[in-house]
């Protein structure tokens, strides 16, 4: 056994030299600011290729953004479509929490001609599935209407569009970017026709009521930024605390300025003008500090749908004072005036606290917003609210496309879970002789691991998911981020409850995929007559390199705080994404080499890559540590090394203590444990009550035979 050894480490190096060269331009790209946001987007974006029929084109134009382009014949221009950047319409997280920057070409009849991803920050897409498949995906959209509403083919439903198998909320996120996208630019210029929102109008309602009582009912809304948030040092006080409301709402506006001064400011307004008040706290202004006059507020902004009203000093009115004694105290206040028709209060609307924030990760400002919706309550509307169809974020398509699997999914989690609680009931039935009661179900597990968790659902937990827990912990937590992969969501809950109960060995042992297609091997070698040759590495040398997956681990996650991108390609030291991800045939050699060669080795011995290797089973173990139950031990242990010798995971040291964070929980030694012809200090005893003609008694919970004294007691109880 020892000499195969060697060929696991000579796969391993070759698939981290060849790591390197997957390095991919879409993730390394950094977008200049110029193309971000600059006037002449075509001049810093390749607009001939999602637009080939254009040869000039113009600067950006409008809110959002676009591009116009022009053919040229016979010595003049002919418009011929639009070309416009995804970051400028919506602002859709993808897998990894940031939007996929997208390059979208449309002629005039609102047929996409051509869509180009310029970056994005997919982990799987750098490491894992090439981005080949990416680029494939997005042409799928090339003479599609902007205006169709696509779906995704998932799982076995049908679709318009093909998925991306193992990136599925990738997809999702791609596809209401370049939907939603397309869509906002052709209403914009006239090509689809948006939804004819009917005018608001109030119901005759006027009562007079405290701050409590308006916030409680949503009239005044809250938006709180922490100093964290936009990358500054936090010391106790909000970057900008904001409360906000809709004013012409009778009794809104009359609570909040008193009836004279509302009636006032009613007088003033025209037809499809709009008051919006602001009352601000914090480290920094709402109305900006570098404010001149006939300039722009640049700190906030109202959106409703893909509409963005931004105000100028002619839209603001000084507030001196708000009625409500209740009102909470601030810093500084004022009006807003939106001057649109396509504004309407009956629909709900986004106040947006604009900043630029300081990336931690590459020490740049970026550009951020931070939104709170406010919807008019519906008491306050004729006919109440309206319908409002939202689109379903990328997260959440996900959980609902795979209902059935889900829920397939939770029930065979649970099963494994309430099987492990019942574990001494199971050994202690189970002995030489019926010992399928312990096989059997784990046989089952690793079979469904291996083919429904990996092949199908591709829900193999991996490395770059603890490193992304770690990142987000010190830079922003995003639900949605975990969220996104339904199945690996569940199973990281399933970690951290069984880890937390039982320590590692249940996911590790029970329902890895990988570690289960291991296991499958070994047994596949015992089968085919190979188990004269199947063994363990001697002890001390289990000892020793025990301790290279918690160096692995370790040089993973600090490097991903140097950087990320280095780290995703030395995660390729995981053999998931090509097993079950990817699949070996879509990869190159090294990589099907570096899986061949571990599943060659697990034929002749029990998971060799789980001890030794695997960086993931060494971030488990850790908190193994802390589990709060325990495998039993008898007195007996410290002296008797039958277990020891059968432990698959060398997880039993000479003084018969088992380390946890080493255990796969097979539970053979607890069978031992109960068995009284396995187990040599219960052997021994039973032995000697049968030549002393003792009654032989049920072994207890701690693994001892029930002492005669009891079982005389008992007997003369019901004698007497």
């Amino acid at each position: 056994m020892l000499r195969l050894i060697p060929l696991l480490w000579a796969a391993l190096l070759t698939i981290l030299c060849a790591a390197p060269a997957a390095a991919t331009s879409m993730y390394d790209t950094v977008l200049s600011a110029a193309l971000m946001s600059g006037p002449d987007l075509c001049a810093e974006a390749p607009c001939s290729e999602v637009l080939p029929a254009a040869t000039v084109f113009s600067k950006r134009k409008g809110a959002p953004a676009y591009v116009e382009g022009y053919a040229l014949e016979q010595g003049k221009q002919r418009l011929v479509g639009y070309v416009f950047l995804s970051t400028d319409v919506v602002d859709i997280p993808a897998y990894s929490g940031k939007p996929m920057v997208t390059l979208i070409g449309m002629d005039t009849k609102g047929v996409i001609s051509g869509v180009r991803i310029l970056k994005h920050s997919e982990p799987i897409l750098l490491a894992g599935i090439p981005e080949t498949v990416l680029t494939k995906f997005v042409r799928q959209y090339f003479g599609k209407p902007g205006d169709a509403k696509l779906e995704l083919g998932l799982g076995r439903d049908g679709g318009d569009l093909d998925a991306i198998s193992g990136a599925t909320v990738t997809a999702i996120a791609e596809n209401q970017t370049i939907a939603q996208s397309a869509y906002e630019i052709g209403k914009q210029v006239g090509i689809f026709k948006g939804m004819v929102k009917p005018r608001a109008h109030f119901t005759p309602l006027r009562e007079r009521l405290d701050w409590a009582a308006l916030v409680k009912e949503g009239a005044v809304r809250h938006l709180r930024v922490e100093a964290e948030e936009v990358g500054l040092p936090s010391n106790g006080k909000p970057y900008m605390d904001l409360h906000f409301g809709y004013l012409n709402v009778p009794s809104i506006g009359s609570s909040l300025l008193g009836e004279r001064n509302y009636a006032r400011l009613m007088q003033d307004l025209k037809e499809d003008e709009h008051a919006i008040f602001i009352i601000g706290t914090g480290l920094d202004s709402f109305k900006g500090s570098g404010f001149v006059r006939g300039g722009i507020y640049d700190r906030i902004q109202v959106r409703q749908d893909t509409d963005r009203f931004t105000f100028r000093d002619t839209d603001y009115l000084n507030l001196y004072h708000l009625d409500p004694a209740d009102t909470p105290a601030y810093q500084e206040s004022a009006i807003f005036i939106v001057r649109s028709p396509n504004f309407n209060p009956a629909w709900p609307w986004q106040l947006s606290l604009l900043a630029n924030k300081l990336d931690l990760q590459t020490h740049t400002k970026v550009f951020v917003h931070f939104d709170q919706e406010y919807w008019t309550p519906a008491r306050y509307l004729e006919g109440g609210r309206p319908k409002v169809e939202r689109p379903v974020p990328a997260w959440k398509a996900a959980w609902l496309a795979r209902q059935g699997e889900i829920i397939l999914f939770v029930l065979v989690l649970l099963t494994t879970a309430a099987l492990y609680a019942q574990r001494d009931r199971l050994v202690r039935a189970s002995n030489r002789k019926s010992k399928p009661l312990i096989t059997i179900p784990r046989t089952l597990l690793w079979i469904t691991s291996v083919g429904f968790f990996g092949l199908y659902l591709k829900a193999q937990p991996s490395i770059t998911q603890v490193m992304t827990w770690f990142h987000s912990l010190i830079h922003q937590w995003k639900w949605e981020l975990f969220l996104s992969d339904p199945f690996i969501f569940l199973f990281w809950w399933f970690m951290v409850v069984t880890v937390v109960l039982w320590g590692r060995g249940v996911f590790c042992g029970w329902v890895c995929p990988f570690g289960s297609l291991q296991h499958l091997a070994f047994k596949l070698g015992g089968w085919i007559g190979l188990g004269r040759f199947q063994g363990l590495l001697p002890k001390r040398v289990h000892d020793k390199l025990k301790w290279v997956k918690y160096v692995a681990f370790a040089v993973l996650v600090g490097v991903s705080f140097y950087s990320m991108e280095m780290a995703e390609h030395l995660a390729e030291i995981e053999p998931f994404k090509t097993t079950f991800l990817v699949g070996v045939l879509n990869r190159g050699w090294p990589f099907a080499a570096f899986v061949a060669v571990i599943l060659g080795i697990s034929i002749l011995s029990e998971r060799p890559y789980c001890k030794y290797v695997c960086p993931l089973g060494a971030g488990l173990a850790v908190p193994s540590f802390f589990r709060l139950f325990a495998l039993k031990r008898k007195k007996e242990c410290e002296t008797c090394t039958a277990c020891a010798k059968g432990c698959g995971s060398h997880a039993i040291d000479a003084q018969g203590r088992i380390d946890q964070k080493e255990c796969l929980a097979c539970l053979d030694c607890m069978v031992m444990y109960y068995d009284d012809h396995a187990c040599p200090p219960l052997a021994k005893e039973r032995k000697t009550r049968e030549k002393n003609g003792d009654p032989l008694t049920p072994i207890d919970g701690r693994g001892y035979f029930i002492s005669l004294d009891a079982v005389r007691g008992e007997l003369k109880r019901k004698a007497g």
